[in-house]
């Protein structure tokens, strides 16, 4: 295996999985499905319950967006842009973070918001032929995640 050059290393990588509550009311499923079934017998009922209950879990864990900077070029979700086009990098958390989720998103912008993550990065999108002007991401870690834009951004130009 070669070595990964600069253009390929990854900067920051993040999964935007669920959190622990919403994994638990997932697992809910799993009773409620086994008394519906009740009537076609106590055993297929068990076994349709937990199997549900599964396929939710792991539905809802390898379906969460992730982000990651690779090289010069940011993903979030299924979106990608080059770092070249990145300008300023405000991260926020707590109430800052609520207010930038709320009233002062902006209408323009991209945005891959998860709830149950407070911390949140607000990049400017500065290319002129793009019409979202900033990117809204959530992440559970908005300084490491600003460091990693700031770096990939300073080596794109």
């Amino acid at each position: 295996m070669q070595n990964p050059t600069a253009d390929t290393r990854v900067r920051y990588r993040e999964r935007l999985s669920p959190s622990l509550w919403m994994l638990v009311t997932a697992a809910v499923a799993a009773p409620m499905l086994m008394l519906t079934f009740t009537p076609l017998g106590s055993l297929v009922a068990l076994l349709i319950g937990v199997a549900a209950a599964l396929v939710l879990l792991i539905l809802m864990v390898a379906g969460s967006p992730a982000i990651r900077i690779e090289g010069t070029v940011l993903h979030a979700g299924r979106a990608h842009i080059d770092a070249r086009w990145l300008g300023e990098v405000v991260e926020h958390t707590g109430e800052e973070a609520r207010a930038a989720r709320g009233a002062d998103l902006p209408a323009r912008g991209w945005h891959l918001i998860r709830g149950g993550i407070d911390g949140l990065v607000v990049v400017q999108n500065t290319d002129p032929a793009d019409p979202a002007t900033s990117w809204t991401i959530s992440t559970r870690t908005p300084d490491r995640l600003a460091a990693a834009i700031r770096a990939a951004a300073a080596d794109a130009r």
